[in-house]
């Protein structure tokens, strides 16, 4: 897809990487409506863009929130819905507070698709148009520690499979993409030192922000970034497993970060 003029719908614009995806994107030539949920650094970031990019403060686990960032984007003439909204979910299933598991799945899955669902008749008015979730390797690799988020990420790209599926005889895209560990203020300490103790690789908001903009250029429907995350993740689909087998030598690694919330 065409970035240059383009008009996107960026969610999650003031986290590491929705601010780095916000800058790499304007200087593609891209006009950007940036979501989120805090007034003050939506209006930092909308100014640091430049003129012709504007912001909707939206809670998005909420309907309100729904309705207020879908009412924007049609207003500013949104053509490419990115749902880059997401939060983080590391520990035991039976040790998380259920308030905690609900606002996972009310922000990692249920926003996306209501977003979604409130702007596709809109999209499909136009002449190009694309829907662009990040997800994450662990909706293919879904990993001890975080079977929660896990859901929440493996979810949505089932429904990303469908949904493009479901628009092959129209002018909308659905891309899916699934970065690994993403070095962003965002983690706790807990997840990066449990990143150190596996050796698990991570990448900076920058590095993940560019394989998502040459993605949405590219316009194929999936993408996994990072090896070796994205074979593991295509050999817990044809032998888990193996993958089981390998995970049952981590989890008291696993288990002993998990404690230290």
């Amino acid at each position: 897809m065409q970035l240059s003029d383009a008009r996107i719908l960026l969610t999650g614009a003031t986290g590491g990487l929705g601010q780095a995806l916000a800058r790499q994107l304007a200087d593609a030539g891209a006009h950007l409506l940036v979501a989120g949920r805090n007034t003050p650094q939506l209006a930092a970031l909308t100014n640091a863009l430049g003129a012709g990019h504007s912001s909707v403060c939206a809670e998005l686990s909420q309907p309100e929130g729904i309705a207020a960032a879908a009412g924007a984007a049609r207003e500013f003439g949104v053509n490419l819905l990115l749902n880059n909204a997401g939060i983080g979910g590391f520990g035991l299933y039976e040790e998380q507070a259920w308030s905690d598991i609900e606002m996972l799945l009310a922000t990692n899955l249920a926003a996306p698709m209501r977003l979604t669902h409130a702007l596709l008749p809109w999209l499909k008015q136009q002449p190009e148009a694309a829907i662009v979730n990040v997800g994450s390797t662990f909706g293919s690799l879904p990993f001890a520690g975080f079977a929660a988020y896990s859901a929440t990420k493996a979810g949505l790209r089932g429904f990303s499979q469908a949904l493009r599926r479901e628009l092959a005889d129209t002018d909308v895209a659905v891309i899916h993409l699934a970065p690994r560990a993403i070095d962003t203020p965002l983690n706790s300490e807990a997840v990066n030192a449990l990143n150190r103790a596996l050796k698990n690789q991570s990448d900076s908001t920058e590095l993940v922000a560019r394989q998502v903009v040459e993605a949405i250029r590219r316009g194929r429907g999936e993408s996994h970034f990072g090896f070796p995350e994205r074979f593991f993740a295509w050999l817990n689909g044809v032998a888990p497993a193996l993958i089981d087998q390998g995970l049952a030598g981590k989890l008291a690694t696993i288990k002993q970060h998990a404690g230290n919330k």
